[in-house]
């Protein structure tokens, strides 16, 4: 049998709006590049992991609890097989040729360790998916009932690399985490994501910590992606989603933008935990339980 190029690891929480329109996308795309499809499923009241039940080629992995985004993609990560990996949104589809463009790209780049696609939204228009590392400045901009006057600011355009050019891939500080495709070496490296981030700022935390091991990131738009992007927080100035993003971007500062506390613990990514984890999930899913 040989080796597996790409693993593709899709967690679902009640997507079933869009699961069924992803993984459609990406069956034909995965086979030409000899790849595979894990989704991991976080105890969804809709029919998300149902529907991915339906491909006899999508291995599902279904939790006994709900868990945070991190872990659960660890988990994923834990039994992909590919010499890459690509941790997508479910609210996305593939274009033709994408990830064809993601692996040629990584083959002839080897010090890159993490790339991105062109991420559309349904009417084409263009996402600004490629970020800059935040700071106090993007964080009044973005994070504060300030925004709402700075959407337009030069702090905000910054952050957001609105001048990038979208014709030739780029190198970048850190992607959204919808589509980030990763060679393994990186894991060995760096190490899966951070799973105290349950939910937002893990993608930024990860792209750090690969800069800081001497990796790069690219920006591809070659690739083409349509992300429904849901960005739940970003709807209410306040909510339990803009709690947990703040309360991820107070870990991401601690961890990365001040120096060390005496007796503050920030807890290390629970890797082995996300296997032990993960087999067990395929076990039930398996038996049906």
């Amino acid at each position: 049998m040989s080796q597996v190029l790409l693993s593709v690891v899709i967690v679902t929480h009640n997507h079933e709006q869009y699961i069924e329109k992803c993984i459609e996308s990406l069956i034909p795309e995965v086979k030409q590049v000899n790849g595979e499809i894990i989704v991991v499923d976080n105890l969804s009241d809709d029919d998300s992991a149902a529907i991915a039940q339906k491909y006899p080629s999508v291995k599902v992995l279904i939790n006994d609890k709900r868990r945070g985004f991190s872990e659960n993609n660890n988990a994923g990560m834990s039994h992909a097989q590919g010499q890459y990996i690509l941790l997508l949104n479910p609210d996305t589809e593939i274009l033709s040729g994408a990830l064809k463009k993601l692996i040629a790209f990584m083959d002839n780049h080897p010090h890159v360790g993490m790339c991105g696609a062109q991420l559309f939204f349904p009417s084409g228009e263009v996402q600004l998916s490629p970020r800059k590392f935040p700071n106090l400045k993007s964080f009044i901009a973005r994070r504060t009932p300030f925004r709402r006057f700075l959407q337009n600011s030069a702090w905000n355009k910054s952050h957001l690399m609105a001048n990038v050019v979208h014709s030739e891939p780029v190198a970048v500080d850190w992607l959204l985490g919808a589509c980030m495709f990763i060679r393994r070496e990186v894991i060995e490296t760096v190490g899966p994501l951070d799973e105290g981030f349950y939910l937002y700022v893990e993608d930024i935390d990860w792209a750090k910590r690969m800069h800081q091991n001497n990796w790069q990131v690219f920006y591809v738009p070659q690739a083409k992606i349509i992300h429904h992007h849901l960005a739940v927080s970003d709807k209410k100035m306040f909510s339990f989603y803009t709690w947990l993003h703040i309360r991820s971007m107070v870990r991401y500062v601690r961890k990365h933008m001040l120096p060390p506390i005496w007796g503050l613990k920030i807890e290390k990514s629970l890797w082995n935990s996300a296997k032990k984890n993960a087999s067990t999930e395929v076990s039930r899913s398996i038996l049906g339980a």
